[in-house]
């Protein structure tokens, strides 16, 4: 027995025994991969590994030496967890002898050592040790990049989990790394030196007198000049290498004069790359630094970023000096004074004022906006240098402004003015007092208001903005000032269409009316409603075309300044009392007229949905409001209303579903459950008590009554259920459901039919899954395909079955892949086709009133990918399968999936897509043309290669389009000739003369957008093969 066991005991070891003469006689990798895997699963120990190679480590040949040591290191770099703390003692003891050995050894050793730099049971001392043995016998520069990492990694994995032993080496530590990376090139190994430095910095190791040569190992590589060769494969850039060195310059003060000239000098150079690096150097520098640092340098400092930002071509360039003066003052800043010390803040400011104050009497001259950037720049960096630079500042533009007549003059001055006021935002004052402001208050009024009566516009703009900003300092202006300010800005809201400034004062009242609700209220909305009132009495008299060229002005007014909920309250009833008002006339309104007042209605929806009192304010006053106008106009009177037939239009039911939409999908699911308790009885039972004004002279009862007028409201009802939120209970769902399903398929009308198709689509996509759910579902496709199998009611089935679709697609139902089916079996219909061709754009594309994800639809974010993947092939059979005169339909579904999926998500596809692309540009459908070019277009720009392979074939066809009847088709045609120039020259310059010839027909096509393509087209093919193009 004994014998048995001594023979299992011999045979592995007999293994292991051969596995390393393969490995080192016979030159094999694979045996120390077997060796390694042994060990870890218990097969041999680390010390019969050793044993089995006695020979070979002290074999007199270097060669098998090293490949005996190489053995070992690869196994313990898969093994070291493994090792006892007696090991790993006697590995280390070996290893650091067998760095005194021959050079071939030494690559092997450094394996073996990064190993063991890893073992958890290292004991205390000898990660000293390696690193003393490491700097003694090694001439790390001397070795192959390979091996210079290694013994980087170890230096980094003993900083990592010795820091403590290694800091008590105290300097000798940094020498010995300085003589480590000394003459380092690499850029790898440069990434891992670098953090190293950073480290020895940052955790405080002993920099002893070697302070001046770690800056010179380090700052030698400085600036950064590498270009990475093509196709790296460890994809080192050269932004890498900067901010490591960047981190390390900047890590410490005690480089400060070392680096401060430096910088200086490299800013000083001709080549931009320098000057951005040092100059963004610099602004990380300055977080560390204080006032002792930069004090003999700041004369210096302040020459160099002076002439760059004066002087400098690049914006770059100027940005970045911009940045490291505000940097610099910040710093300045930042440091404590003693009561005897020299305040440096002060004087740099001063010689910062002293060689850029006269520029700004000089509004025409070239170093005006510099000197004011660079003022601005150094104001910007801390309260008391804005306060001092905008005391020093302000006065001298003040008078400047006063000195110039001319308004481009004043406007330069103004607009410097307003950068200094727009610094004073960021600093808080807790004494009124104390605000640099305050003393000029007066001036810069009086200036804004000169600006906003000036006729020049971009003066008047100026002043706007400066009326924005000055309304934002606290205290600053006076009730007085704020009903000057609200007058100016009412006279400017109604300048001519032409002009900006309305614009820009509508948004000024917008931004104030939030910081000054008061003021608003008391001078600028009864001005208003004076103008409405007027309106009013002129369109009563038939009077319009005098009068209401102001009317959507005012309307815009009002909507502007509802910010505040105060104001809110004001305009909202004076719009809805305006929408009544214009029942009332002997004249009809205008369609335009009752949309630029529901349009107004919309803007105050979306101001309060910032605020939840203001969200329900609005909506329990406009919702019933906008009810009980177009319930009354839909309802039989003796009494002919002039304004009936106008709110029943499709356009302005649209509008004001909008508004009720809005109005809606910010409501706490509480409030929107007591609103939604009398909307839906409303339509369902005709309940009419909670409207206003509700003595109607017949009943509501928009499901049951013939009348088209009472339909078409369901969109009102559509726009409402359809943005609450998905948690709030709906009541009589059952039935609710069944009318809108009735009426879907009602041929009487099309705006309702569809309508309640969108409805029930709506609730349908929110409905939590569950067996009423597929009783709805069930339901709908009965109906679909009774509607569809024959009679009258075809269309209007094919656009339930599409709204259903859409619903069920973006939540990934799993019907969603029948109805598909069945919407493509109608691509073969003679009747449907065309539209089920195009209700794939639908399916792809995002809605603005249901299914949307802002009126909480259910909406999966990669909807898209997912029916392309579902059904593209399939779209692709029925092409090949389908008869000729049925192909245009499955080119344009197509057409459409493609052009509204993500490119990332079709690049991959296009190989197999692009032959049938091609082909539907020969599609004779202009919308098919369209959908596709749109496609085809960012595509030539991001699949330059797949499409250089139809070249041929994309330019005739580009060129045959370009005179297309169709406009939009010769623009995007011509679009595409100019991306065609993307793909590689070599494809392209066969053809460029003939392009060339072709394009000279657009040039004088007769709508000018399509002529201005044509050039730009034509520009970029000419200049093709040319030389820097």
């Amino acid at each position: 027995m004994a014998a048995a066991a001594a023979l299992e005991a011999v045979a592995p070891l007999g293994t292991l025994w051969g596995l390393v003469q393969d490995f080192v006689m016979g030159q094999q990798e694979g045996p120390a991969d077997q060796v390694a895997a042994d060990v870890k699963s218990g097969s041999y120990t680390v010390l019969q590994v050793v044993e089995a190679l006695g020979s070979s480590l002290e074999n007199p040949e270097p060669r098998t030496r090293a490949r005996g040591i190489q053995l070992l290191s690869q196994v313990l770099l898969q093994c070291h967890s493994l090792l006892l703390e007696k090991e790993v003692v006697h590995l280390i003891l070996f290893y650091e002898n067998r760095l005194k050995d021959h050079h071939l050894v030494i690559p092997s050793v450094l394996q073996g050592l990064r190993a063991l730099s890893l073992c958890v049971t290292l004991p205390p001392g000898l990660a000293v040790s390696v690193l003393k043995a490491i700097f003694q016998e090694v001439h790390v520069q001397s070795l192959p990049q390979v091996d210079r990492h290694t013994v980087y990694s170890i230096i980094t994995n003993f900083m990592r989990a010795r820091e403590e032993e290694l800091k008590g080496l105290g300097a000798d530590f940094t020498f010995g790394f300085i003589q480590v990376m000394d003459g380092e090139k690499d850029p790898r190994n440069l990434l891992v030196a670098f953090h190293i430095v950073y480290d020895l910095i940052s955790r405080d190791y002993s920099l002893g007198p070697f302070v001046e040569e770690l800056f010179e190992v380090t700052s030698c590589y400085f600036p950064i000049d590498f270009t990475p060769p093509p196709n790296d494969p460890h994809g080192i850039q050269r932004e890498d290498l900067i901010l490591s060195l960047r981190a390390v310059l900047a890590s410490t003060p005690r480089f400060a004069e070392f680096l401060l000239p430096l910088l200086i000098e490299k800013v000083d150079s001709e080549i931009l790359s320098a000057k951005l690096d040092s100059l963004q150097t610099l602004n990380a520098c300055c977080a560390v630094y204080g006032q002792k640092e930069l004090k003999d340098f700041l004369p210096s400092l302040w020459a160099s970023i002076r002439r760059e930002v004066f002087q400098t071509a690049s914006e770059r360039v100027e940005a970045e000096g911009l940045a490291a003066l505000n940097s610099l003052t910040a710093c300045l800043s930042r440091s404590v004074l003693r009561a005897d010390a020299e305040d440096l803040l002060d004087s740099f400011l001063s010689n910062i004022l002293q060689d850029c104050r006269h520029h700004l009497c000089e509004p025409d001259m070239k170093l005006v906006w510099p000197s004011a950037k660079l003022l601005q720049a150094a104001a910007g960096a801390s309260a008391r240098a804005c306060d001092h630079v905008t005391s020093n500042v302000l006065p001298l533009l003040l008078e400047q402004f006063h000195k110039h007549s001319q308004s481009n003059q004043r406007r330069t001055i103004l607009e410097m003015i307003l950068g200094f006021l727009k610094l004073q935002q960021k600093w808080s004052y807790e004494d009124k007092d104390e605000r640099p402001l305050s003393g000029f208050k007066d001036q810069l009024c009086s200036l804004m208001f000169m600006a906003l009566t000036d006729p020049n516009t971009q003066l008047q703009l100026v002043g706007i903005r400066t009326l924005t900003v000055l309304g934002a300092q606290p205290d600053l202006l006076s009730s007085g000032d704020l009903e000057l300010a609200v007058g100016h800005l009412y006279r400017l809201s109604f300048l001519e269409e032409d002009s900006q400034s309305w614009v820009a004062a509508l948004e000024a009242s917008g931004t104030l009316a939030t910081l000054y609700p008061m003021a608003f209220s008391s001078h600028l909305v009864p001005r208003l409603a004076e103008d409405l009132c007027t309106e009013e009495s002129d369109l009563a008299r038939g009077d319009g075309p005098t009068r209401c060229s102001r009317h959507p002005r005012c309307l815009q007014a009002l909507s502007a300044i509802s910010t505040h909920p105060s104001i809110v309250k004001e305009t909202l009833p004076l719009l809805l009392q305006h929408l009544c008002q214009m029942n009332r006339g002997s004249v009809s309104p205008g369609t335009s007229e009752v949309i630029a007042v529901c349009q107004s209605l919309q803007q105050v929806a979306e101001n309060c949905q910032r605020d939840p009192e203001s969200c329900w304010y609005f909506h329990q006053t406009a919702v019933p409001c906008l009810l009980a106008l177009v319930v009354q106009a839909s309802t039989p009177e003796k009494e002919h209303s002039v304004l009936k037939k106008v709110l029943l239009e499709d356009e302005v039911l649209a509008t004001m579903a909008s508004v009720i939409a809005t109005a809606t999908t910010h409501l706490s699911p509480d409030l929107a459950s007591q609103s939604v308790a009398h909307i839906v009885p409303l339509f369902l039972d005709g309940n009419i008590s909670f409207l206003p004004e509700n003595s109607f002279s017949g009943r509501f009862q928009p499901f049951q009554d013939g009348s088209s007028g009472q339909r078409r409201l369901v969109a009102l009802l559509m726009a409402f259920v359809c943005s609450l939120p998905r948690n709030v209970e709906i009541p009589q769902l059952n039935r609710l459901m069944g009318e809108l399903l009735e009426l879907s398929c009602c041929q009487s009308c099309p705006f309702s039919s569809t309508a309640a198709a969108k409805c029930f689509a709506g609730l349908l996509n929110k409905h939590p899954a569950g067996q009423q759910l597929d009783e709805f579902l069930q339901l709908a496709v009965d109906k679909v395909e009774a509607g569809l199998s024959s009679g009258p009611c075809r269309s209007q089935a094919f656009t339930l079955l599409l709204w259903v679709t859409k619903a069920l697609v973006l939540r990934y139902h799993p019907l969603s892949s029948c109805l598909t089916e069945r919407l493509m079996g109608l691509l073969s219909d003679p009747e449907l086709g065309p539209a089920a061709a195009d209700g794939f754009s639908l399916l792809m594309s995002d809605c603005t009133d249901v299914l949307t994800r802002a009126g909480h639809a259910e909406v999966r974010i990669m909807f898209r990918q997912r029916f392309f993947t579902d059904n593209v092939p399939a779209l692709v059979r029925g092409f090949h399968a389908a008869p000729q005169d049925v192909k245009p339909n499955y080119l344009k579904g197509l057409s459409h999936v493609l052009n509204r999926l993500p490119k990332p998500v079709l690049l991959p596809e296009l190989p197999t897509l692009l032959s049938l692309l091609l082909e539907a540009l020969s599609c004779p459908d202009s919308v098919v043309q369209l959908s596709t070019l749109s496609c085809l277009q960012p595509l030539l720009l991001e699949a330059p290669q797949v499409m250089s392979l139809h070249v041929d074939t994309l330019i005739t066809k580009f060129l045959n389009l370009s005179a297309s009847p169709s406009m939009a088709v010769r623009i995007a045609a011509l679009q595409c000739m100019h991306a065609l120039t993307r793909l590689p020259t070599p494809v392209l310059l066969p053809y460029k003369p003939q392009v060339i010839r072709a394009l000279a027909k657009p040039l004088d096509d007769k709508k000018r957008l399509v002529r201005k393509e044509a050039v730009s087209a034509r520009g970029e093919w000419f200049l093709l093969g040319s030389p820097g193009s």
